[in-house]
């Protein structure tokens, strides 16, 4: 390797700051010393330099200088410091594809100079719920119209003290709801569970069943030589009131609910038997963000595969109830943007670039036509929203790119369409959003947001168009009904506004197998037309019944009795059958409790399915710290 090469492998990250040093030793001596080693001393190449900022600029950074000399231990493994990564310049253009068939080409080595997509991040899938928005549908509808979501504290939010009078505030609804059951959890420990926790524990559930990694999906994300299940977690947190309300009524022998939010990842991480990073992060109103850029550090550093990326803030606390005070909770998932587009997942925006610290947010740069997200616009929209402040913001900014629409704000009284910019040669530029969140405290965090092709709708054309079943799954035969007449409901409204999805349940029903957990209440439905579709969806939920081409299953009470799972040829068998067209036996198989990978079934990749289909529904129900028992659930009491 050349100085040049070293140098950018540190910069990725590929490469140890005591590795980079030795060969970087090695090499200069080498390119030195050529009266006695002439035959190996290496081509002339120049320092490695950050890319020309713009004329003006004041951020002009000077070359990056090679790291200190170091003894180094043989087989140095990379630095794990996020900050060990020199970032690139924020304010650099965005690099155009160049020309020819290597950018297309998954593995492809880029020309020297060129820029490498693997350095780009896809946002695969994204959930969240904020003021007056129970999802991010209802979420894009307030952004767009610039509604105002402020209101008078809840009547029915428990542990509040009722609100001085003409006080507002952006709240969200049914806080104290929880599903339990969903997660495997038991309500007594439901009820010592911060809200938090529980809302994002859903939240990411939803991003990650948008990103179709629920099901065999998820055991494919695997880093190179490492474990399946490769998925990170990082999340922004900032309060405590949980555990200030439960403090308030503490006494001896009774539980209270855990300190600190290390449980925000880590009760993802351990549900579903994750083996990437699990980092809970407090940045203030910036801790989302600086979670975003911890996980794109992660994922170039390949200690995953993919990350979720969220924020959470509540105001449950009395003393927390001010004036145009916010609440929110989001989450994205991100993989490396080639592994995104090899696996063929909707990729609803990239993200280009990260950097945290003081910095980050005061950089004088060069403003884009597009839209700029800050901890001011976000405040405008759900208020001061604490830690969901920089997971707000970037979903906004993700939504606006989805779009192609600019939302209200930043001198316009109403959204507007938002056109693509042109380089010098007429070739469209994708849109690109920025999202600066700076706290009080000094903490600073940045991300750059950009369009991708990817984002566009799928044409409805068929993805393999074979005759495979479809399948829902879910804890409860109660979570199972009410999933069946959501996505009944669902279909009916795409195939009324004549989308793809409703006219193709097939390509539906193909990402949803592999896409979605299988969970031990299990219905099988032919997927051949969508009336026929969704009159049977509509059946089995009000009767628990969908026909006779229907199948169910509960395995509550034990699955795959032979236990063929565990068995070698147990796949092989899967695959013969499948690639000989039984799908009724596979089917079949997979109702009796055997693990199916249909990911590898339907190899190549499933991909995204025509239209982003619904959550799982949560049956949610009130679940509250106890005032006169050791843990013990209840129904809040309203109060005001």
């Amino acid at each position: 390797m050349d100085e040049r090469e070293i140098l950018t492998r540190f910069k990725a990250g590929t490469l140890g700051r005591d590795e980079a040093a030795r060969l970087l030793t090695g090499t200069r001596q080498a390119r030195t010393d050529t009266r006695t080693r002439p035959e190996t001393a290496p081509r002339p190449t120049e320092p490695y330099a950050r890319p020309a900022a713009p004329p003006g600029d004041p951020d002009t950074q000077p070359p990056v200088q090679p790291p200190a000399a170091a003894p180094a231990e043989p087989y140095a493994q990379p630095s794990v410091r996020p900050d060990a990564d020199p970032p690139a310049p924020l304010d650099a253009e965005p690099s155009a594809p160049p020309p020819g068939p290597w950018y297309a080409e998954p593995g492809a080595v880029p020309p020297r100079g060129r820029p490498a997509v693997e350095d780009r991040y896809a946002v695969v899938g994204i959930a969240g719920r904020y003021p007056l928005a129970p999802d991010l549908h209802a979420h894009w509808e307030n952004l767009r119209t610039g509604r105002d979501t402020s209101r008078a504290v809840p009547v029915t939010r428990p542990g509040l003290a009722p609100a001085p009078p003409g006080r507002r505030g952006h709240f969200l609804d049914d806080v104290a709801g929880f599903d339990p059951e969903f997660f495997g959890i038991t309500p007594d420990e439901g009820a010592l569970t911060d809200p938090q926790e529980r809302l994002f524990l859903e939240v990411a559930w939803e991003a990650l069943e948008s990103a179709g990694c629920t099901g065999s999906r998820l055991d494919a994300l695997t880093s190179p030589g490492g474990p399946p299940r490769a998925l990170g977690v990082f999340v922004g947190a900032s309060s405590h009131d949980y555990a200030l309300l439960a403090a308030a009524s503490w006494t001896d022998g009774r539980p209270a609910p855990a300190a600190g939010h290390g449980g925000l990842p880590g009760r993802l991480a351990s549900a579903l038997e994750l083996t990437g990073p699990a980092r809970a992060v407090d940045t203030a109103e910036c801790s989302a963000l600086t979670a975003l850029h911890l996980a794109v550090g992660a994922l170039r550093r390949e200690e995953c595969a993919a990350a979720v990326v969220g924020g959470v803030e509540l105001l449950l606390h009395p003393s927390r109830i001010r004036e145009g005070a916010g609440e929110g909770v989001g989450a994205v998932v991100l993989k490396p943007l080639r592994r995104a587009l090899d696996d063929g997942d909707r990729v609803h925006a990239v993200i280009r670039d990260t950097a945290d610290g003081r910095t980050a947010g005061s950089r004088t740069h060069r403003r884009t036509d597009g839209a700029h997200e800050t901890r001011e616009s976000t405040a405008r929209r759900i208020g001061s929203a604490g830690a969901a402040t920089g997971i707000a913001a970037l979903t906004a900014a993700v939504l606006q790119v989805r779009h192609g629409v600019l939302a209200p704000g930043d001198g316009r009284d109403a959204a507007a369409p938002w056109p693509r910019t042109c380089d010098d040669t007429g070739r469209e530029l994708p849109r690109t959003a920025t999202v600066e969140i700076a706290a009080d405290g000094g903490c600073a965090a940045r991300a750059v947001v950009e369009e991708h092709p990817a984002a566009e709708a799928p044409t409805g054309e068929e993805p393999g168009g074979d005759d495979g079943p479809f399948l829902l799954s879910a804890p409860t035969p109660a979570h199972l009904a009410a999933t069946a007449r959501r996505f009944a409901d669902w279909l009916a409204g795409t195939a009324d506004a004549g989308h793809p999805a409703g006219a193709l349940p097939a390509g539906l029903a193909r990402a949803l197998r592999a896409g979605r957990a299988a969970l031990p209440c299990r219905l099988a439905l032919p997927a051949s037309d969508a009336p026929g579709l969704i009159a049977a969806l509509r059946r089995f939920a009000d009767t628990g019944s969908a026909g006779d081409e229907a199948r169910t299953a509960d395995l509550r009470g034990g699955a795959d009795p032979m236990d063929l799972g565990g068995l070698p040829q147990t796949r092989d068998y899967l695959t013969a059958l499948w690639r000989a067209g039984h799908r009724e036996q596979v089917t079949r198989l997979w109702l009796n409790g055997v693990d199916v990978d249909w990911a590898a079934l339907e190899a190549p990749s499933p991909g995204a399915a025509p239209a982003e289909p619904p959550p799982s529904v949560h049956l949610r129900r009130p679940l509250w710290l106890s005032t006169d028992g050791a843990g013990a659930p209840r129904e809040p009491e309203p109060t005001g």
